[in-house]
């Protein structure tokens, strides 16, 4: 019996420790006017506040909406929540809609685009700061690109079941989650090829900035086999973190780089300063102002207490769960993310959490892994394309359909656990894709363009104004509509409670911030 078999039979053996996987999802959507301009409008007070209500905030813009749901253990529970979430937005906003695509609408000029704002407490203008630092380190419109990410967590007796290493439950849970993202790292091209729906932009987006792309109109440029050119070096892409490798062998090794990102001056940053006009412009000249500002395809991730800085949470208290980043919204699905493809994505993350996962050599970094997700971005969809596994080249659909194979079983294990045939018809669903790269979205999204004759702008704002329609067209339950309005209410009252209980200037708050930070034990 192999390893592989083992742990089948293991599992099978402990079917609800499976039904308690939990998920989670944040989407991001821009607001635009009826045009499909980016809003010029603050953040509606009717959605509460974007510093504490835990359902709706805001990302990088003003404008850029982040609708977050709590943990489920189904997928049923967790797109019920989405849609809620969207349903009561669709319905407080005035005259505007949320842009359902990851590149951008039609952005103003740079200066135009407004940075989010969380009021006056030294909470609110931390994140307000941190935001006016990506402004200036990589341009406001590329902030505007939207995602959605997804949370996914297991219990903790799973890594008791397939006997993970560690002294504690909490080594366990983290040497778990790391080998996880070692795997992800390897596989994720998969999800590009399979998922991603940004192979055109407008051509506004790009305006002044060199690039290779193709007009497809006036108004749209394109890749003619990209799937993700949200995911590539056109959207989240920065020389100061090209060098920027983390390794995700170990904790104790991807905290000590986290920390020297995070507390090494970058001479660019420096000739900046932190101030200008005697006002912030960043939180500091160091290579990543804080964690988060680190660009990666999936997180290690801790929930943090107020203050609180992310790699100190994960140093004291573990790896609590991992959140996926590199999927594009789905532009066919008003809520951005689909049943089926949810219950794809807990079928392949069980398959990396389950198979082995030897660690990265070259001191923790597969260049292999970056580049197969670089050139799929930018190019999965071009005939007879080669990647490479394990130094050797191997055509993009072989692969392809090896991997879906290994991932089957987990689909089948979970549709055990769940009841159901939810998650093998997911993963069966992917099959023709990998046979004809016409049948992948960014394909359809194209064709759609092409046989349509509209542009990028204009196919997106069409699509956008039927989910949103479509979304106002069914009343939330009473007691639900009720609840969100709770929620906005009690939000703005948090936010009043934390601005007057400051008791510390800025600047000292963002010492103390800085403060927090501990350096991690030598790996």
């Amino acid at each position: 019996m192999t390893q592989r078999t083992q742990r089948h039979s293991i599992l099978r053996s402990h079917l609800p420790v499976l039904a308690g996987i939990m998920r989670g999802i944040e989407k991001e959507g821009l607001r635009v006017d009826g045009h499909g301009m980016l809003a010029a409008t603050k953040h509606p007070v009717a959605l509460g506040s974007a510093l504490t209500n835990p359902q709706i905030t805001t990302d990088y813009s003003e404008a850029l909406l982040e609708l977050i749901t709590g943990t489920h253990t189904s997928v049923p529970a967790l797109l019920a929540e989405l849609e809620n979430v969207h349903r009561f937005v669709a319905g407080k906003l005035n005259n505007e809609l949320i842009w359902n695509q990851s590149m951008p609408a039609h952005l103003p000029p740079e200066a135009d685009i407004p940075i989010a704002w969380y009021g006056t407490s030294n909470t609110g203008m931390l994140k307000h700061v941190y935001r006016r630092g990506l402004a200036v380190r990589y341009g406001k419109a590329m902030q505007c690109i939207a995602g959605v990410h997804y949370n996914f967590s297991v219990p903790d007796n799973f890594w008791e079941i397939l006997g993970t290493e560690g002294a504690t439950p909490e080594e366990k849970r983290s040497k778990g989650y790391l080998a996880l993202i070692r795997n992800f790292t390897r596989y994720s091209w998969l999800l590009m090829y399979l998922f991603g729906s940004s192979p055109a932009v407008s051509a506004r987006f790009l305006e002044g900035t060199a690039h290779n792309l193709l007009a497809l109109d006036d108004d749209t440029l394109y890749l003619p086999h990209a799937t993700s050119l949200r995911m590539s070096d056109l959207g989240y892409n920065n020389k100061a973190q090209s060098d920027l490798q983390l390794c995700y062998n170990d904790i104790e090794t991807f905290l000590k780089r986290v920390y020297d990102a995070v507390s090494t001056p970058w001479p660019p940053y420096e000739a900046m300063g932190t101030h200008r006009d005697g006002e912030w412009i960043q939180l500091n000249t160091n290579l990543l102002q804080i964690e988060n500002e680190y660009y990666s395809s999936i997180r290690p991730k801790r929930t943090v207490e107020r203050c609180e800085r992310p790699a100190t949470a994960l140093a004291a208290r573990g790896v609590q769960y991992i959140e996926v980043r590199c999927l594009d919204i789905d532009p066919t699905a008003p809520v951005g993310i689909s049943a089926q493809t949810s219950y794809f994505m807990d079928a392949f993350l069980l398959f990396c959490a389950v198979e082995d996962s030897p660690y990265f050599p070259n001191n923790g970094f597969c260049r292999d892994s970056q580049d197969n997700f670089a050139l799929v971005s930018k190019s999965g969809r071009q005939p007879g394309l080669a990647l490479v596994n394990s130094n050797k080249p191997i055509a993009l659909a072989d692969w392809g359909r090896e991997i879906l194979e290994r991932v089957l079983p987990y689909a089948d294990l979970l549709d055990a656990a769940y009841g159901g045939q939810n998650h093998v018809q997911a993963v069966l669903a992917q099959s023709p894709k990998v046979a004809d790269p016409e049948n992948t979205p960014s394909a359809q999204a194209l064709r759609h363009l092409r046989d349509e004759r509209l542009s990028f702008h204009d196919y997106t704002l069409r699509q956008s104004r039927a989910h949103h329609e479509a979304l106002r067209a069914q009343p939330l339950d009473n007691a639900i509509q009720q609840q969100f309005l709770a929620g906005v209410a009690s939000s703005l009252q948090a936010q009043t409670d934390i601005e007057q209980s400051d008791t510390e200037s800025f600047t000292e708050y963002v010492a103390r911030y800085h403060a927090a930070l501990k350096k991690p034990v030598a790996a």
